[in-house]
């Protein structure tokens, strides 16, 4: 039973849902605005629509400077662009009506719909009722498509628009929506394709992620389950002993259970009207907790708009289906001022969340946002903060985030920013790329500040951002002296169903941590806090200096040599490297690609370091394409072994300029694009970069 005011949000939620579709009305900034589109494009299609976005902005206004166009992303005509970008191309899951001087042509892969079955009782949760029906994606993405030059009138259902020559319209209908063109209606159940049904009962003993896919690339569900896609696109649910009706030909059923565990797979052609028991288990790769580390996922939405009201028991099946040890569910604006799941943070803040046991802690945290200035998770908070935005629906981008940041961590939140990079750089590539090529993006753009202030925790390496971008950035600030630890943070949306990474399982990328003691919140913010950390989005990774993990400092004398051991497993391992602030100093690879690795075998890297300077140590892993790595990069990284010479910590020069000259592109940054009431809110955010520089200066002597 839900607490009343988390009842009476999803109610709330389920109209907002119901009144303005996947937006839930959120003001539509661009990337809101791509919500429904993303729905529907690759990934490797992202680039090339926010390509023609810019181009279409730039050629609506030619004479603005490229920094004040990125404030006019959102004006466009974002379903026009996205047929531009799809260029004839129909993915499996997208319908199109061509319309033509000669009609309206209705185009798409045949749908697959089960015939009821006498010998098969509904499955409950079932009210299809009598009839052909289908298990999995009721509702379609229909593109309209009109290649006329002159206007035409198209009707969806209740909803009329006149189509402008050469326009297009995104919709979400169903088999049985009304399409009509020019007064002639466009039959969509001609795509239908009945097929006689049967049933499987899916047995893992445990609760695991299933994926069942028919001969026709089709994804089944149980009844009444979200039918979810993945980054690959590949359809998923969460449980144990499953009932789901499916239709009468060849069948690929694979289980899986986070990271930690392979994938099984089974095939079989069912027969009609017969139940078929399929029993299949994942095998364990490794065993964290039984070494005493945990993995978790510190950025996490429950919901964020989305095509669905998510509920506790879809992130509690989640958690457990992924076998992920923590969880951070996190209260959040979108682009208003409306904070999502603010009545369960409010409820729960605190406490674990009712499903949380031994081995499983969920909770309730924040994330504070601002799109000028960077994205904060905030995990472990006694009580809900006062501010959750700056900047969103004409507020000002004031105060700076490290007021945001204190605060938090006065209500014993674990901080770190999240998502931080999107844009491209590399180790030598100065920062200006990376602080001020569009205004506003999420970048964490106030972390270089916070961090030289020691008011943030760890970095999320680990996202669905950039992870070489982001790892750059956290080898520059390690390298330039400041002592946050790596984290990952998925920002997986349990509302949305299909949106690439974030409609793939929660845990897809986690943070491990070594905890002193028994599980909980607590002791696993505590191990962060001190650096005992890995990030990765599969394989299993350990770094030894001196017999020490990551974390530890090494008090070490100029000439000394130090002992460096790394080692990772996981069937798409390819590389493990040793770093220091001086760059690769080992690796070891695998080549070529072992056909069928099972993922057990340990690759390690060994070397015996002279210590000249004060230095960091980490290590890391480069991974093969796999099918198990839920984003485009699989990748691990360690937090670093510190190692200080004659009492004095790592404070490279040429990170430390670097880190000073971000402040100064953070500046002009603030001036140019800052939204702000006064001169005493642009006075905040100066100070605060003057108190960072002064840190980092001193660092230069």
């Amino acid at each position: 039973m839900l607490p009343g005011g988390v009842t009476d949000a999803l109610e709330e939620y389920g109209r907002l849902l119901e009144e303005h579709g996947i937006t839930w009305g959120e003001p539509e900034i661009h990337y809101v605005k791509f919500f429904a589109r993303r729905r529907v494009l690759r990934p490797a299609l992202f680039d090339r629509f926010w390509e023609l976005v810019h181009q279409a902005v730039a050629e609506t206004h030619p004479d603005e400077p490229r920094d004040r166009l990125a404030a006019r992303l959102a004006e466009p005509d974002y379903d026009r662009v996205l047929r531009d970008t799809l260029d004839g191309e129909l993915p499996a899951h997208l319908y199109a009506i061509r319309i033509g001087e000669e009609g309206a042509v209705l185009e798409g892969a045949a749908r697959t719909v089960l015939l009821p079955s006498p010998r098969l009782p509904p499955l409950a949760g079932d009210e299809d009722g009598p009839g052909p029906r289908r298990a999995a994606e009721e509702r379609m993405s229909l593109l309209i498509d009109s290649r006329r030059d002159e206007p035409c009138l198209v009707g969806v259902d209740d909803t009329q628009r006149l189509l402008p020559a050469r326009g297009a319209w995104l919709v979400e209908v169903d088999q049985d929506s009304i399409v009509v063109v020019d007064g002639v209606r466009v039959r969509l159940d001609t795509l239908l394709c009945p097929i006689p049904s049967s049933r499987l009962r899916l047995v893992s003993g445990t609760p695991c992620r299933w994926s069942v896919v028919s001969a026709d690339g089709a994804g089944w569900f149980p009844p009444g389950v979200p039918n979810r896609h993945d980054y690959h696109d590949r359809p998923y649910f969460h449980g144990d002993d499953l009932l789901v009706d499916v239709p009468c030909m060849p069948l690929t059923i694979t289980v899986a259970r986070g990271m930690e565990y392979g994938a099984a797979t089974h095939e079989l052609t069912p027969m009609p009207g017969e139940e078929h028991v399929v029993e299949l288990a994942p095998e364990r790769l490794y065993d964290a907790a039984a070494a005493g580390w945990y993995g978790g996922d510190l950025h996490v939405h429950l919901n964020w708009a989305g095509d669905l009201v998510a509920e506790p028991a879809d992130a509690a099946a989640a958690q457990h289906g992924e076998d992920l040890h923590v969880l951070n569910l996190l209260a959040g604006n979108v682009s208003g001022r409306r904070v999502y799941d603010r009545e369960a943070l409010e409820h729960w803040t605190g406490k674990d969340l009712p499903w949380s046991d031994a081995t499983h802690v969920a909770r309730m945290g924040v994330e504070y946002r601002n799109d000028l200035l960077g994205h904060i998770y905030a995990f472990g908070l006694h009580s809900a903060p006062g501010r959750y935005h700056t900047g969103f629906a004409g507020d000002a981008d004031w105060p700076p985030n490290a007021d945001g940041l204190r605060e938090l961590r006065g209500l014993g939140a674990l901080v770190g920013y999240s998502h931080p990079f999107r844009t491209p750089i590399g180790d030598g590539d100065p920062p200006r790329g990376v602080v001020s090529p569009v205004p506003r993006n999420c970048a964490a753009r106030e972390l270089v500040a916070d961090a030289a202030l020691g008011l943030v925790d760890s970095l999320d390496v680990l996202t669905h951002a950039s992870i070489p971008a982001t790892a750059a950035v956290y080898r520059r600030l390690i390298g330039a002296g400041n002592r946050i630890a790596v984290t990952a943070g998925t920002d997986a949306m349990i509302s949305f169903t299909r949106s690439d990474n974030q409609s793939n399982p929660p845990g897809w990328a986690r943070v491990y941590a070594r905890v002193k003691g028994e599980l909980s919140a607590r002791s696993f913010a505590a191990a962060v806090r001190a650096g005992r950390t890995f990030a990765t989005t599969g394989p299993w990774l350990e770094l030894t200096v001196n017999g020490h993990g990551p974390g530890h400092v090494i008090q070490a004398r100029k000439g000394d040599r130090i002992s460096v051991t790394a080692s990772a497993v996981g069937p798409e391992v390819a590389a493990v490297r040793i770093r220091t602030a001086d760059g690769v100093r080992a690796g070891a690879e695998r080549l070529p690609p072992e056909p069928g690795r099972q993922g057990h075998e340990r690759l390690t890297v060994t070397a015996e370091l002279e210590v000249d300077a004060p230095t960091y140590v980490v290590a890391e892993v480069l991974c093969d394409p796999h099918p198990r790595t839920l984003t485009s990069t699989g990748y691990a990284l360690t937090s670093p072994v510190y190692v200080d010479v004659g009492g004095r910590p790592v404070a490279r020069r040429e990170d430390v300029l670097w880190c000073l000259e971000w402040l100064d592109l953070l500046e002009d940054l603030i001036r140019q694009h800052g939204r702000l009431a006064s001169a005493y809110q642009f006075g905040d955010h100066m100070s605060l970069l003057q108190q960072a520089r002064s840190i980092y200066q001193a660092r230069l002597g």
